[in-house]
């Protein structure tokens, strides 16, 4: 018997409930026309959200920092992979975020599951929101305090959590700022009130907020005019690098650098990577009009498709869209014809998502033109009448 046999059971398992994954090649820069497995496609499903993936401005900051400190950082940031750009960029993120201080991690997952897995331990407790992120949730189970999962946004649930965890030293409160899957805003203020009526730090994964919300684009506490304890975020989404990063105190950042294991261990983000992510931060402060645009068209595309009839989760003001679907086969053969007719936006299955809510999760850049997000909405209601979903 061949030896990885329990593989090919397993795969087909998978195949068989319809969750099957495989790669679509892309042979073009993220813009919102891209070239899939050689044919042209419009992008609506990029985290690219202010289209600076493919900056020229970018590209330009990324060539110059190779040039100046070459491809590869060549060791972690305690050893040999600390550069002038690596804290020009902490100091920048963390004024950004009007914090004291920052860290920045080579992706966002590594700084989720370093910070949560480096501040709890035994003793502690974490009260998580059911629909956080993977790496959130990777963190809390690297962490060896007790994790208590609490209703999506539910304020009263978590309050009766809170209520229950007074025996617990430290008490940490985590969400996401924007929900990446049914693109819902956590209500920081509320969370902010009952933290410190029970006394809890706060916790929010930036993400999707930061560089979309807000008045100067900072994100999540920066649209709710209030502050939070720790943030943490990616630079792979509005940013258009990658990387991730913490803010927070100094005392707290002093820690995680001596602690984290996924920061100490992990080799520095490159030169050119961190070099085109202060060019971004940099653009993203003094770029308004960007901003207003990405929220508009993506106000204007979710209130068609709901006008037509489609079941469309989230908030009109954040720029993901997610039009559900149902069952994994109806929603990957509704991926399958909008591809065909020219627009590509996988389908999201479980585990992502719960068991009959699989969508298609668009998303807006504010690059696309009129005319494209006028084709993503006639693409989606000929397909959805086609296959009866309107």
């Amino acid at each position: 018997m061949n030896k990885y046999e329990w593989c090919k059971e397993e795969i087909e398992l998978i195949k068989n409930q319809g969750l099957y994954r495989e790669f679509k090649r892309i042979d073009s820069m993220p813009s919102t026309e891209v070239y899939v497995n050689g044919k042209t496609k419009t992008m609506a499903s990029s985290n690219n959200y202010l289209g600076l993936a493919n900056d020229p401005r970018l590209i330009q900051s990324a060539y110059d920092g190779m040039l100046a400190f070459g491809v590869g950082s060549s060791g972690s940031r305690l050893t040999s992979g600390n550069t002038v750009l690596h804290e020009k960029l902490e100091d920048k993120i963390a004024k950004f975020k009007n914090k004291d201080a920052a860290l920045i991690y080579s992706s966002g997952y590594l700084a989720n599951i370093g910070v949560i897995s480096s501040l709890l331990k035994e003793g502690d407790i974490i009260l998580s929101d059911e629909l956080n992120h993977a790496s959130i949730i990777d963190g809390c189970r690297l962490s060896k305090a007790k994790t208590k999962v609490y209703k999506h946004a539910n304020m009263k649930d978590l309050e009766e959590q809170l209520k229950r965890s007074q025996s617990y030293n430290k008490k940490l409160i985590i969400t996401d700022g924007v929900f990446s899957m049914d693109g819902t805003i956590a209500p920081l203020p509320e969370i902010n009130k009952l933290a410190k009526q029970y006394g809890a730090i706060v916790a929010v994964d930036d993400a999707h907020a930061t560089g979309v919300i807000g008045t100067s684009g900072a994100g999540t506490a920066d649209y709710f005019e209030t502050d939070v304890d720790i943030t943490i975020g990616t630079f792979s989404k509005a940013i258009g690098t990658e990387g991730g990063y913490v803010v927070s105190s100094k005392e707290i950042i002093e820690l995680l650098r001596n602690r984290s294991r996924s920061f100490i261990f992990q080799t520095a983000a490159s030169p050119g990577v961190i070099a085109a992510t202060i060019k971004s931060i940099e653009i993203i402060e003094n770029d308004i009009n960007t901003r207003k645009r990405l929220l508009d068209i993506s106000k204007h595309l979710r209130l068609k498709l709901e006008g037509i009839g489609f079941e469309v989760k989230g908030t009109s003001i954040i720029p993901i869209i997610p039009v559900i679907i149902g069952q994994e086969s109806l929603a990957s053969k509704f991926a399958e014809l909008i591809e065909s007719e020219g627009v590509f936006a996988p389908a999201i299955r479980p585990p992502t998502v719960p068991d009959g809510e699989s969508r298609i999760r668009l998303t807006v850049m504010a690059t696309h033109t009129d005319e494209q997000i006028e084709f993503i909405y006639n693409t989606f209601c000929k397909v959805g009448k086609e296959l009866g979903i309107i």
